[in-house]
Parts: C-alpha cells; structure tokens; sequence
C-alpha cells in the first residue's frame, strides 16, 4: 500500500517548515503541498527549499486543494491519502494509526474528542450543533466533524477528486455515510496555529455552521448515492 499526505496550503509560508519537518520526523510517508496561489512567499520558499509541491493559479479554495492532490495520489499510484493542514496544528505522529484504521475503513476522522470530552466552549457550540445535526440523519456519531485530519482509501479518492460536489467538509461525511461508506474516528492531539490566523472569524465560523447544517438537513438527504 502507498500512502501520501496532502497539505492544502494558502498564505503558511511562516507554518510550512515545521509541517514538512514533522512529517518527515515522523514518518515515511510521502507528501504533496497544494499551494493555493497564497499572496505570500509560500510557494516561492517552498521551491527554494526542495519541497513536493503543486502552485494553483487562483486561489480556488480548500476543496479544490484538496481535489488536486487527489488526483495528483491517484495519477502516481497511492492507494491511500490524508489530509494534512497547513497551518501546524496537526502532529504526523497520528497518521500511522490513521493509515492503519483505514485498512478496515473507507474515511477515518483525526478526533479531538473520541476519548476526550467536548468543552462547553462558545468555540465548540458549531461542533456540538454538527454532530446533533449529522446524528438526527445518519445515527452515526461524528464527534469532531469539522476536524481537517482526515485518511481516505483509494476508491473515496476516486469519488472526491472526480465526482460534483465533493469538498472535504461535514456535509460531504453525512453523503458518504448515505452511501454506505464506514467512517471511523480515532484520538489526536492538535497544536494552536503557531503563525497567523485563522480565516474563520466568529461571524463566519456561525454562517459556516448554519450552512452545514442546512446542507445535511436538505441537501446532502436527496443526493443520488
């Protein structure tokens, strides 16, 4: 089995170095940066420093990153893929258990909060409203649905880096799960974002959440499968 990480990338020059160096460290798994024509140095530092990478001549978004590095993982032969952010708030040390959950799993979920309890933070208010929304339709629990760590098989590669409509968000797990497909969490730990800020500002991060929500609820129920 090959396995390859993708790191969707937008505006990380000062975050890159230490996600690849991670990721080197602390596996052997290949990897592939989707730059998202940042307005920063990000892609520039990462020719210069020899870095596996992809430049996007628009920033077309976080889907479309992570649709690109499917099909670059399926146009070289990897069998399998994770999804791996950026910014440094995930640790390689947890993708050999991702890999390894996902020999028994179709999609496999890096979860804060699989053994770990939710806090009842106005932060974390969008994240319980998800996992009720998704449980009421698909009776699958999903504790940390908005997690951006995430491993997939070769065939749900195929399905999101060719199908309409596939962008690496809770809605399209509630799809997938329509579908049949086992979705598994296991426990991580994740960092702050050392450098930078988030885009997700308290009034996006509510739109956010609202959209998922109405996206499960009425969207994603009557979606061909």
């Amino acid at each position: 089995m090959k396995q390859i990480v993708i790191v969707p990338a937008y505006n990380e020059v000062l975050n890159i170095d230490s996600v690849v160096n991670d990721i080197k460290q602390n596996t052997k798994y290949d990897y592939i940066i989707i730059d998202d024509c940042s307005k920063d140095q990000t892609y520039q530092h990462c020719l210069e420093q020899g870095y596996h990478v992809l430049h996007l001549p628009i920033n077309y978004g976080l889907a479309s990153g992570v649709q690109v590095g499917m099909k670059y993982a399926l146009e070289n032969g990897y069998d399998m893929a994770a999804q791996f952010d950026g910014d440094g708030q995930h640790m390689a040390e947890y993708l050999p258990l991702l890999f390894q959950e996902l020999e028994k799993n179709d999609i496999v979920i890096g979860s804060r909060f699989v053994n770990e309890k939710k806090p009842f933070t106005a932060r974390m208010l969008g994240s319980r409203l998800l996992s009720c929304v998704i449980y009421l339709v698909t009776r699958k629990k999903i504790q940390d649905p908005t997690s951006g760590m995430r491993a997939f098989n070769r065939e749900v590669m195929q399905e999101y880096a060719f199908g309409m409509n596939y962008p690496p968000e809770p809605d399209t797990l509630v799809y997938m799960l329509k579908k049949g497909k086992k979705i598994k969490e296991v426990q991580v730990e994740m960092k702050e974002r050392a450098f930078g800020t988030s885009y997700l500002s308290p009034i996006r991060s509510l739109k956010y959440m609202m959209e998922m929500s109405v996206s499960i609820l009425f969207i994603q129920m009557f979606r061909k499968r």
